[in-house]
């Protein structure tokens, strides 16, 4: 090792090759990838457990020990057998896109500490917009996740909707008291948001749901005219392009005419279903999406990345620059050649951050709109192959229909007590996770506890779908017996 942190060029190509042959290995076993190992917290905390290393140890022994204890033990968020939460399970450019972009370390923060990746940066908000029809020219912010995104997004609100307050100088203090709208499926990131931002949770009212879990307008209208006399200002509404339990679609449309009557903002969350938006057999679904003053998206959903980037939407650069620009003289830049440079720090709060949007745009440049169109509309025939099949089954009963890819459903083993139903649901989903064979959890739908399918995943297919039931099946009768 030289008087640095650097291998020898030869050791470090054979620690790249050894490395690559873990990933390799990974790969060609992933229709048989189980869901789920059943191994206890005690005994993977006991694999770390050990004090900080003084004296290093050697490379080859420290791959052996990822391959053993994080390799053969990862839960199996690659494989067709994955169904719970949001897996997309990645893509293969995108792990050479994230090898890539470490190995050159760029800061994404100031245009002359990454200038390629700033423009790729900015090309892929572009790419995002033009996707979904969201504008012709727009600004954003590539960030960690969805949750990042709708995080950003409702600070971008605040700072803009109050600008004339002077709120990010004066803060709250004082305020006459504001409120958000959303629906009461709308994900956990709206309102740990709402705390952070200062608003508060008692300010996010949340609005009923119609039975196919969308919104409902007119308990909107009369909460909004409500709280107009009681006092309150109507500051935001948050619309669903899809949620996360049920891939509910909101109408978006007339949300943003509420807001506009009302002179709110309208932010939507696209995380989950954004990007379906942009499947023909979908459209319609998603009238009014382009006229969100924001939108937040999730690229390692459907755009199959690898964890993590979102990404936010707004109409222009000039609206993020006017929510986060703070002058420092260690940042100062008017000695600069060139004015036309855009310093992604002066348009969010962080400062220093990663290449996130090298593996988007590899992806879209490797594969193409078009085949990543196809594998979403793959995703959505598969959820309708499952929902025939529960439905077909005396087992099973269909609980949710979703546009999208996420099917809710339950076990119910040929019984008709609705409490005995509700016992044998509670006990299958941890069996099946010790089980291992699939991963799936579950979710309540006005109270109902169901099990939820999420099929976003490239690798899926109809006999892994067929597996899906065939496991459940044999594990929830199992527990009959």
């Amino acid at each position: 090792m030289r008087n640095s942190l650097d291998f020898d060029n030869n050791v470090f190509k054979s620690l790249l090759d050894k490395s690559t042959d873990l990933i390799i290995k990974e790969y060609g076993a992933l229709d048989n990838q189980i869901g789920y190992h059943d191994i206890s917290q005690k005994e993977v905390e006991s694999w770390f457990n050990e004090k900080v290393p003084i004296n290093g140890m050697s490379a080859d022994e420290v791959l052996k020990i990822v391959k053993e204890k994080i390799y053969d033990t990862a839960t199996g968020n690659l494989g067709p057998n994955m169904y719970a939460y949001v897996m997309s399970g990645g893509n293969q450019i995108s792990i050479i896109a994230d090898k890539l972009s470490s190995a050159i370390n760029q800061n994404v923060t100031k245009w002359h500490l990454a200038p390629a990746i700033t423009e790729i940066d900015k090309r892929v908000i572009q790419w995002a917009s033009e996707i979904i029809g969201f504008g012709d020219k727009v600004g954003g912010f590539i960030g960690s996740s969805g949750s990042s995104a709708n995080l950003d997004g409702l600070t971008v609100a605040r700072n803009i909707f109050f600008e004339k307050q002077n709120i990010r100088a004066d803060g709250l203090f004082g305020f006459k008291p504001f409120r958000v709208y959303c629906s009461e499926e709308t994900h956990s990131s709206i309102d740990k948001s709402i705390q952070l931002l200062g608003i508060g949770t008692n300010n996010l009212k949340k609005i009923k749901t119609n039975e196919d879990f969308t919104i409902n307008i007119s308990a909107l209208k009369k909460q909004i005219v409500l709280d107009i006399s009681s006092g309150f200002l109507p500051f935001c509404i948050v619309g669903n392009a899809g949620t996360v339990n049920t891939g509910a679609i909101d109408d978006l449309e007339k949300l943003s005419e509420i807001a506009k009557e009302n002179k709110m903002w309208f932010h939507i969350d696209g995380c989950y279903g954004g990007l379906a938006s942009s499947l023909d057999s979908k459209k319609n679904l998603y009238k009014g999406i382009d006229l969100a003053d924001s939108l937040a998206l999730d690229f390692h959903k459907w755009l199959y990345q690898p964890f993590e980037v979102g990404c936010l939407l707004v109409k222009n650069w000039d609206i993020m620059e006017r929510s986060y620009f703070q002058k420092a003289s260690y940042l100062d830049k008017s000695l600069e050649k060139e004015n036309n440079r855009l310093d992604l720090n002066e348009h969010h709060f962080l400062l220093s951050r990663n290449a996130k949007s090298l593996k988007v745009w590899m992806t879209l440049k490797v594969y193409g709109l078009k085949r990543l169109k196809e594998m979403i509309q793959k995703d959505i025939d598969l959820t309708e192959f499952l929902k025939n099949e529960i439905e077909k089954s005396k087992n099973f009963e269909l609980v949710s229909d979703s546009p999208l890819a996420i099917c809710c459903f339950r076990f119910n083993g040929g019984l008709n007590n609705e409490d005995e139903i509700l016992k044998l649901n509670e006990k299958l989903i941890p069996a099946l996770e010790s089980d291992g064979r699939i991963f799936i959890t579950g979710t309540k739908l006005k109270g109902k506890l169901v099990l939820r399918a999420c099929l976003n995943n490239h690798r899926k297919n109809i006999k892994s779908t067929k597996y899906l039931i065939e496991t459940i099946r044999e594990v929830g009768l199992s527990l009959l017996k």
